[in-house]
């Protein structure tokens, strides 16, 4: 792999301290709002189990219209909407009725915040990008803390198609392909069971023990903890590879071959 000096590898997400706000407001309010910050459009959806009222998803609907009915909009036509979720528990059919609102107001759904799994693998399924925050983790607390447990594995059937990105605080399992303008960022392992041919950052709270393992890997580029890294020339004949950190910085192996070498590395 070629190392590459001009990019950032970011442990972290930038939108979670910017978001720990907005999102601990969400908790005290049982009310949809929209917020902007920093120059973004959220949409606050009041969370379930902190509430101290029960807000049923017709009523968290017909809030959500009678904001895009109101006559007080801040917003122009075409404005990207970033969905604040915390632990609402939403569906496919949900976030596109979400989705379809949004669009009727001339808006557009472009990220989606989420505690809850179901949630994440609903918006991955049907194409948008999702951010799948630990439930156990406070949104103020760094991300990039070594003592922080990882999520359970996020396990998606789907292709990542340009333009969406997935991350989670765990593994994240890819039952299809990654294609190029699609990214995955997990704080665990990524694995592809398909093409890798977009963006994937392993460890990206900073464990560069993890690794990003496809079928077939033509990445745009790797990131395995701080560690960045271009794709090779696509090989002439493909297998199962691994992306790992060794001292010389990020290397690909067979995946047949990988366990061996971990193996060899740990008794050395």
């Amino acid at each position: 792999m070629t190392p590459d000096p001009t990019s950032d590898a970011t442990p972290t997400s930038p939108q979670v301290s910017a978001l720990a706000q907005s999102l601990a407001e969400s908790n005290a309010n049982p009310q949809v709002r929209f917020k902007t910050e920093g120059g973004r459009l959220l949409l606050l959806l009041p969370p379930e189990s902190d509430a101290q009222v029960s807000v049923t998803w017709n009523e968290l609907y017909q809030q959500l219209k009678h904001r895009l009915n109101a006559g007080d909009r801040f917003w122009k036509d075409g404005t990207s909407v970033h969905l604040i979720g915390r632990d609402r528990l939403l569906d496919a059919r949900q976030l596109q009725a979400i989705a379809d609102a949004l669009l009727d107001a001339g808006l557009i759904l472009k990220r989606i915040y989420t505690s809850r799994r179901q949630t994440a693998v609903a918006a991955a399924t049907i194409g948008y990008s999702v951010e799948q925050l630990s439930p156990v983790t406070p949104l103020t607390q760094s991300s990039g803390e070594a003592s922080n447990p990882l999520a359970d594995p996020l396990y998606l059937q789907t292709t990542v198609r340009s333009g969406m990105e997935v991350r989670h605080p765990g593994s994240i399992i890819i039952l299809g392909d990654v294609n190029p303008g699609g990214s995955v960022i997990a704080d665990g392992d990524v694995l592809v069971w398909g093409y890798l041919r977009g963006m994937a950052q392993a460890g990206a709270s900073g464990n560069d023990r993890c690794v990003i393992m496809a079928l077939r890997m033509e990445p745009t580029q790797i990131r395995i903890a701080q560690r960045v890294a271009r794709a090779p020339a696509s090989p002439d004949d493909y297998h199962p590879e691994v992306a790992y950190v060794a001292s010389e910085g990020i290397r690909i192996a067979r995946a047949a071959d990988f366990p061996k070498m971990r193996l060899d590395s740990r008794s050395s």
